[in-house]
């Protein structure tokens, strides 16, 4: 240890250096680490720091800091590497390139201890009995693959509670997304032949699939069965355009592939995910560098701590080829228990491939540094203040509006991570409730809108925001369980004493204590701008809506009013405001009126609706 205020001589710690293989950590004055590296000759490498001449601007800001070095000595350079790459993790040092990346990526999950399997979203640890298919990029890309896999082969995707208690079918097999094996439907065989089916998609079989159902609806169709033969066929034709959408040419296997790129102090790494010959995304990752770091050194560090401890695919197409590619491939496949192949230099295809995630990636960076101040930097906020596993890829908010309870209209505005995207607002009238009854309008346009999402007719968002509190939370939260959308979280949004902005209380079904974010959170804000589209939009429609009823005058549903006594009627009272005011005996004055007609009227304007 040195003494206090004693400057740093690196001497005393050079001539006790082994020239084994090791892990270095230099720290500074108050024993913080500036830097952990590792080597295969720890004496080689950490002696290189000391040199006069040849250093980084880097370098000599780092060693002009160090006031003490430690060492761990390993076995072999591999160890070093993992050893490293803990530490990095750990201490997270200034002068080393950090990924930051605490999310786990979602599965497919399909189930095998039970009679009717369930194929379902799953994160985190992979404890129990079945298969898991990925990891893909974003819960996104695994509810797109499920509602997928839902309308080829409608293998269950409800919960074992749901299924469980069931009497009658449900929606999904109203609308052709389920056998219904919960009430017996159809049989283990049928439904096992589904679940077969499935796994080889996940696979990217689809090929043998395809083979097979040719082969049942030519049988089909020989037995004059054409109903069974057309369902085969109408399944051929839409994995057909599966693959003509989703496969990745003379790709059959297990590839990531991996561009970087840096400009004005930043870097962005985007890696396009490779599962089978199909291609299931990107995701992109803003690591933190050092000012000097280059495209190979800060790829080497990604690898190492994005991909030891999860699931590594065979290959990794690289943009640029780090100096230890040759260690790194040896420690992947150590932790992958399969062979791993990192290339760097490829032609073909693959090179087209390679381009397109280099192109991605610089468009990813300049969109970063140029928005993350603005609506990119809010969504990131958003992200941590709800606990959220990744970026919101897509966020819907409903409300409803009416003026007491005539013609109410629900709204829902749809915001992505480029804003907001108003080619998919929609608006629904809602019909057949009671006037004013705020639970069941939302309930209705919610079953409205997401029975069209599980039929295919959009995507589904990764947050639903309601303009409201703990009960139109509920009720959002039981249309979403009645219709077995998985993923979406619910956020509800109170409004403040006196309706005063900054004050809301923002509410979740999964969440004990309501969040209470403070007035100037950019959060905040952003949840006040999604949550004002959807007011807006809301009166707008209902306005509109109104407007369009009170020019078609309520004279005109009454039976025995034709256009003569409607005239009549609006000349004798100056207007339908001073009608819909008169007594019966005042009606029944006009020339034309009955009483009993009078009566009609009357009942008309003021009998409550059913």
């Amino acid at each position: 240890m040195q003494e206090e205020n004693a400057p740093f001589d690196a001497r005393d710690v050079l001539n006790t250096l082994t020239s084994h293989p090791g892990v270095y950590r230099m720290l500074d004055g108050s024993g913080k680490v500036l830097y952990v590296g590792k080597a295969r000759n720890l004496k080689k490498r950490v002696t290189s720091y000391f040199r006069r001449t040849g250093l980084s601007s880097k370098t000599r800001a780092l060693v002009e800091q160090i006031s003490d070095i430690e060492v761990t000595v390993t076995h072999t350079e591999s160890e070093a590497l993992l050893l490293e790459n803990n530490l990095i993790k750990k201490f997270k040092p200034r002068y080393n390139i950090l990924l930051r990346d605490d999310k786990s990526y979602p599965y497919i999950y399909l189930s095998s201890d039970q009679e009717f399997p369930r194929l379902g979203f799953h994160r985190g640890a992979r404890h129990r009995k079945g298969r898991y298919f990925g990891p893909y990029p974003s819960s996104g890309a695994v509810r797109d693959s499920l509602h997928l896999l839902q309308k080829l082969f409608k293998v269950r995707q409800c919960e074992d509670s749901f299924f469980r208690n069931r009497n009658r079918p449900c929606l999904q097999y109203q609308i052709k997304r389920c056998t219904a094996p919960c009430v017996g439907y159809v049989s283990t065989e049928d439904y096992a032949t589904d679940v077969d089916n499935t796994i080889m998609f996940l696979e990217g079989k689809s090929s043998v699939i395809i083979d097979t159902l040719v082969t049942r609806m030519e049988a089909a169709s020989t037995g004059q069965d054409y109903e069974q033969a057309a369902e085969y066929r109408d399944q051929i034709a839409s994995l057909r355009r599966v693959q003509e959408r989703q496969y990745v040419s003379n790709e059959k296997g297990d590839l990531d592939i991996i561009a970087c790129t840096t400009h004005r102090g930043s870097a962005c790494v985007q890696v396009f995910f490779i599962r089978s010959g199909r291609n299931l995304g990107s995701t992109v990752f803003f690591p933190k560098i050092p000012t000097d770091a280059c495209e190979a050194d800060i790829l080497a560090a990604f690898i190492t701590q994005y991909y030891i401890g999860k699931n590594i695919p065979s290959e990794l197409l690289l943009s640029h080829a780090p100096d230890d590619m040759d260690l790194i491939q040896v420690v992947l496949a150590e932790q992958a228990g399969h062979k791993v192949k990192l290339s760097a230099s490829v032609r073909g295809e693959r090179a087209r491939w390679l381009k397109l995630a280099i192109n991605n990636a610089d468009q990813a960076l300049i969109s970063h540094l140029n928005t993350r101040k603005g609506y990119t930097g809010r969504l990131v906020e958003l992200q941590q203040a709800l606990g959220l596993e990744e970026l919101p890829g897509r966020m819907e908010c409903f409300d409803i509006s009416h003026t007491h309870g005539e013609s109410t209209v629900a709204s829902c505005v749809v915001f992505g991570q480029e804003g907001a995207l108003k080619s998919d607002y929609r608006r629904f009238n809602i019909e057949g409730i009671q006037p004013g009854d705020d639970y069941g309008a939302m309930e209705q346009a919610l079953t409205r809108r997401y029975t069209r999402l599980m039929k295919g007719e959009g995507r589904l968002p990764d947050l639903l925001f309601i303009d409201g509190g703990k009960g139109q939370v509920g009720a959002a939260a039981r249309v979403i369980k009645e219709l077995q959308v998985s993923g979406v979280q619910i956020i509800g949004i109170a409004k403040g004493p006196g309706r005063k902005p900054g004050l809301e209380t923002l509410y979740s079904p999964g969440r004990r204590q309501p969040l209470v974010l403070p007035a100037n959170s950019p959060v905040l804000h952003l949840i006040q701008q999604i949550r004002d589209e959807a007011h807006r939009f809301a009166i707008t429609g209902h306005r509109q809506r109104r407007a369009k009823s009170r020019k078609s005058s309520a004279l005109e549903q009454i039976p025995g009013i034709g256009p003569r006594r409607r005239q009549q009627l609006l000349r004798q009272f100056g207007g339908l405001r001073e009608v819909a005011r008169a007594g019966v005996e005042d009606l029944s004055m006009v020339k034309g009126i009955s009483p009993a007609l009078a009566q009609q009227i009357y009942d008309a304007f003021h009998n409550d609706p059913a």
